[in-house]
């Protein structure tokens, strides 16, 4: 008698799975024999087959090569969750407005590749985990629960990194969060945002907002692994209602208490509460600085015009590019800028870019004492300055960044 053969409960979706070998040691690992693979069209027309009622969730791989055929990814996922099929999405190397298009397109998750260890295992099992309960889902009083919101919100990381000390990382951090908190026209649902300092020795948010330095900050980084909801919730502290606050612990720590794991774990529960996720990192590049740039959607860069800058810009894009990590996701950011008449400043600019082989995207001007005035007082410099030049920079890349997110949401619908 010839035994029965195992039904499929899940397919990969890539332009040549071969691309993707660590992909296929992982799905054999995790799903052993009942899984298949499917080429882009091939998955469009067996999405609506009866064979695929048994599937549970597809991995749809895709690489900067893919990015040309975004309307047909599209597809896939809308014909996947049609079909009550969860969606893994796993890319290498696609630009963020490829990659914000197909979250928003409905993808479950999202793991980047090449995988972290066990992350695709970890994904299965946050697809298989019950749905929260109507009561929780209800409980609108927590700080970060999503008013009238679905199970994900499926939120743009945004992560910060100063390539010299001084060079306003902080500064642009704090604000940066807040001014998406505030970009909401008249009438409109405010986004829901969440500032995470991950600076853990000397992360100064909370004295940028004038924010307790709480227990739970660190009772939460000692055991990701327990970590729900609950206890994310209750690390967090709020600020004027409309941001909510990750501080750094109360006391000075080890960078190493906290590894890939534990950084991978808090993005993802931040991801999956807010619209808009804003990381300040540390100066110094650890272990878990590769999850955060794997994660993030935009990785700015902070620097300034001077040899410090330069030299540790250039170290920066050698161990990127030497380590293969995703260079192409860094968006260097200029503080302190010539102003606009200072042509002999923008030459230095420019000089600058062409020798470290670097393209500087955004050029922000020199705030002043008013920057260092608002910091001290606990306020964001649309509260303490709002006419200042700086703040009006880093408010236009705000509703920049949200009108581009409002695109793409219109573009999905």
């Amino acid at each position: 008698m010839v035994p029965e053969a195992s039904p499929i409960l899940a397919c990969t979706v890539s332009r040549d799975v071969k691309n993707f070998d660590l992909l296929v040691e992982d799905m054999e690992t995790a799903m052993g024999e009942t899984w298949g693979d499917l080429g882009f069209d091939d998955a469009l027309a067996f999405l609506d087959q009866p064979e695929a009622e048994t599937l549970e969730f597809i991995a749809l791989a895709v690489d900067a090569d893919d990015e040309e055929n975004l309307a047909m990814l599209g597809q896939i996922i809308t014909s996947a969750k049609a079909n009550r099929i969860k969606v893994i999405l796993i890319a290498e190397d696609i630009s963020p407005t490829a990659l914000h298009q197909l979250l928003r397109q409905g993808a479950d998750e999202f793991v980047p590749y090449p995988l972290p260890e066990n992350e695709l295992q970890a994904a299965i099992d946050r697809l298989r985990a019950p749905a929260p309960t109507a009561h929780a889902e209800a409980d609108e009083s927590a700080p970060s629960a999503r008013r009238g919101s679905g199970p994900s919100r499926e939120g743009v990381v945004l992560a910060v990194h100063g390539i010299a000390g001084g060079s306003g990382c902080t500064t642009f951090a704090v604000n940066l969060a807040w001014e998406l908190s505030q970009v909401a026209k008249k009438g409109e649902t405010p986004p829901k945002v969440c500032l995470l300092d991950l600076d853990l020795q000397y992360g100064a948010t909370a004295t940028y907002l004038d924010l307790p330095r709480r227990e739970a900050v660190l009772e939460l980084l000692g055991d990701t692994e327990s970590m729900d909801d609950e206890s994310f919730q209750a690390a967090l502290i709020g600020y004027e209602d409309a941001l909510q606050v990750l501080t750094a612990p109360p006391d000075m720590i080890p960078l190493d208490l906290i590894g890939s794991e534990d950084v991978s774990r808090i993005i993802e529960i931040a991801r999956h509460h807010f619209d808009y996720v804003v990381i300040d990192m540390p100066h110094t590049l650890v272990q878990w600085t590769e999850t955060a740039l794997s994660q993030a959607q935009v990785y700015f860069a902070m620097i300034e015009l001077d040899m410090r800058s330069a030299q540790n810009t250039l170290r920066f894009k050698r161990l990127l590019q030497s380590e293969d990590m995703p260079f192409d996701k860094i968006r260097f950011v200029l503080n302190r800028a010539p102003k606009f008449t200072d042509l002999n400043g923008k030459s230095r600019v420019k000089r600058m870019a062409e020798s470290l082989g670097i393209s500087i995207e955004l050029l922000l001007p020199d705030g002043g004492r008013p920057v260092t005035q608002g910091a001290d007082h606990g306020q964001p410099l649309a509260l303490s300055a709002g006419k200042n030049p700086l703040r009006k920079e880093i408010a236009k890349l705000a509703q920049s960044l949200h009108e581009f997110g409002q695109s793409d949401a219109e573009e999905a619908a």
